[in-house]
């Protein structure tokens, strides 16, 4: 832009002329500047943002819909070490149903990969039991009696 007269700007012209002065080519007019990304990537047939594939929870399997609560599960506890170790995306109540079940010392000792922890029997049955929900499927989860320490003993109220 050039400063003329009185202060006011003269404005940049929005098409790139070519030679001959026409300001098309080939037919088409050529947008220039943050104008021309504007446009361009507003036209999701030959730009813009892909759509990004849907992660699927390893633990269960099934996708997890951006919409859906996920968090991130330290395959080695950040208390046992794992602060800078490998992480994976998980639906919210497959991580909830690991931590309800087992002690950051457990998952530390035999369940830091996701194979050992598809493997474990108590997670096995929650992962048949979620797998025929829908991929947002949340609800709370509870530790379990031998995590909270009861040993399968209720109280009397």
């Amino acid at each position: 832009m050039t400063q003329g007269e009185g202060g006011s700007r003269a404005a940049v012209p929005a098409v790139s002329l070519v030679p001959g002065g026409t300001g098309a080519l080939n037919g088409v007019t050529k947008v220039v500047g943050r104008r021309a990304r504007r446009w361009r990537d507003a036209d999701p047939e030959t730009h813009g943002p892909k759509p990004a594939a849907q992660p699927v929870c390893p633990l269960c399997e099934r996708p997890i819909p951006p919409h859906a609560r996920q968090s991130l599960h330290h395959l080695t506890p950040k208390l046992k070490g794992g602060a800078r170790g490998a992480t994976v995306r998980l639906h919210q109540i497959c991580h909830s149903a690991i931590h309800a079940r087992y002690s950051e010392a457990e998952i530390a000792r035999r369940l830091a990969e996701v194979e050992a922890l598809r493997a474990d029997p108590e997670i096995a049955r929650f992962l048949d039991w979620v797998r025929g929900k829908p991929d947002d499927f949340h609800a709370p989860t509870r530790m379990t009696r031998t995590r909270r320490g009861d040993g399968g003993l209720r109280r009397s109220g």
